[in-house]
């Protein structure tokens, strides 16, 4: 485990922080922990979130019928018809 050091931390930044915590009933510390872990995804995260685009592309350019899908345009002129 690291410990991190934050220098020239601003005064408005701190209180908004320390609020934040006391929402979330945790220390400031356990605040920024949980904020970087949202924030800033890991090796694995990044890894995990290229494989699900590369799996919905696939899933994009593989069609489930054979009939090709109609247009917006008509989609759009079927709906105003009805």
């Amino acid at each position: 485990m690291v410990t991190t050091y934050i220098e020239n931390f601003d005064d408005e930044l701190c209180v908004a922080l320390r609020a934040r915590a006391k929402r979330n009933r945790r220390s400031v510390a356990a605040e920024i922990l949980a904020l970087l872990e949202e924030h800033v995804p890991t090796e694995k995260e990044i890894e995990a979130r290229r494989d699900a685009v590369r799996r919905l592309d696939k899933l994009r350019f593989t069609s489930s019928s054979t009939t090709p899908m109609p247009s917006s345009v008509d989609m759009i002129r079927e709906d105003r018809d009805r």
